[in-house]
């Protein structure tokens, strides 16, 4: 009888840390992101706010009447290739500089630029001169990205097409969180 107590005792101490376990497991289930969330998510207001820094730079150097070129900002450390990450800095740079009122050349529906399949518009340097006056740009915007452990760190150029020298420069950090992790898993 004392036996058979036992293993009830037992049966139902492991069952209440089976169902404790579940019950743990549940509390730490992520949430579902909000719409309020989204909006207020700082990743894309950190780069309207680099694209205004370059803005600010350029006042006065370049026409808004003549169009730019915009490149897919790469991983420093592999120059032909990108990401996620890479892909959305150039988009939110290029969509500021159109807000600014500056002509942004779409380069995706163009053929004659060095495209590589889920890595975005390539541009190498001896091929800047060439698509730029190919489509009447004044200025090419380029950027690279590093990583590090706590933070993903941005550099953006304006550059002159005609004589490669940087008409604006501007530096920032992102923070390595959970949404940039996402999107530095996608680098192809």
């Amino acid at each position: 009888m004392a036996l058979r107590t036992i293993l009830k005792a037992a049966c139902v101490a492991a069952l209440s840390l089976a169902i404790a376990g579940c019950a743990t497991e549940t509390s730490v289930a992520r949430k579902a992101a909000t719409y309020e969330e989204a909006a207020n998510n700082p990743f894309v207001p950190a780069n309207y706010r680099a694209a205004e820094a370059l803005l600010g730079q350029l006042q006065g150097k370049l026409s808004p009447d003549q169009p730019m070129i915009i490149a897919t900002v790469v991983s420093i450390d592999a120059l032909e290739r990108s990401s996620t990450l890479g892909r959305l800095v150039s988009e939110h740079v290029s969509a500021r500089f159109s807000q600014g009122g500056h002509k942004m050349v779409e380069m995706k529906f163009r053929n004659n630029v060095y495209m590589v399949r889920d890595q975005g518009e390539m541009m190498l340097t001896r091929e800047i001169r060439d698509i730029a006056k190919s489509h009447d740009a004044q200025a090419v915007i380029v950027g690279t990205y590093g990583e590090s452990s706590d933070f993903i760190f941005v550099n953006l150029k304006v550059i002159d097409p005609g004589t490669n020298v940087a008409l604006a420069v501007h530096d920032y950090a992102l923070p390595v969180d959970a949404n940039t992790k996402a999107m530095l898993r996608a680098a192809r």
